[in-house]
């Protein structure tokens, strides 16, 4: 059993995933003693991606605890399914793909639940600080009447701060399908807040 501690994280730096060409082969390595058997391997390769995968799962359930379950499940599917990976490809585009699935698998499970909130340290590029309450309790309501795929794709996209390319990857989907996802989220939360501030 792979266990590990997730905290409530910050977008990652730069120097928390790896991305240089040094840090790429260094992953290999890891890869490849980790299916080879070695749990520490396996577990450096944890601390490496857990606070990217974190904010891939909160993206899609929104809540924190349902975000570490998530983390949990992904991992230990990627432990147990590590013979299958073949180590020439990205090993993070694999990892978050699992983990997404993990998380959209949960959101399924839990289709009667409270109303998810955003995390109170979210940014959003068109809060009005004066109703910031207010807004972000109309968010919360409008986020949950999206789709699960269009609600990842928005917060992904326009909260965590990820690239279409990047989205795709981690939800298996096209980047013209993410792009298309976009859109419609962004113009369906238009309507929903719309609607909302016509009603008050």
């Amino acid at each position: 059993m792979i266990a590990t501690a997730v905290s409530p994280p910050t977008r990652p730096t730069a120097g928390s995933a790896l991305h240089v060409p040094d840090d790429r082969a260094r992953e290999r390595e890891l890869v490849l003693s980790a299916q080879r058997g070695s749990r520490e391997a396996f577990a450096e390769l944890v601390r490496v991606y857990q606070r990217r995968v974190y904010a891939v799962a909160r993206a899609i359930v929104l809540d924190h605890h349902d975000a570490e379950d998530a983390v949990q499940d992904g991992f230990l599917h990627a432990y147990r399914a590590l013979a299958r990976f073949r180590p020439g490809e990205p090993f993070g585009a694999w990892l978050h793909r699992i983990v997404a699935n993990a998380a959209l698998d949960l959101q399924r499970r839990r289709k009667v639940r409270t109303a998810g909130t955003l995390p109170e340290t979210i940014a959003l590029p068109f809060r009005d600080p004066a109703e910031s309450d207010e807004l972000r309790r109309r968010l919360s309501a409008a986020l949950e009447r999206l789709t699960e795929r269009q609600r990842s794709v928005i917060v992904l996209h326009d909260v965590e701060g990820y690239r279409h390319a990047e989205i795709g990857e981690m939800l298996g989907i096209p980047e013209g399908t993410a792009r298309s996802d976009l859109h419609h989220a962004r113009a369906t939360l238009r309507r929903l807040l719309s609607d909302t501030r016509s009603d008050s």
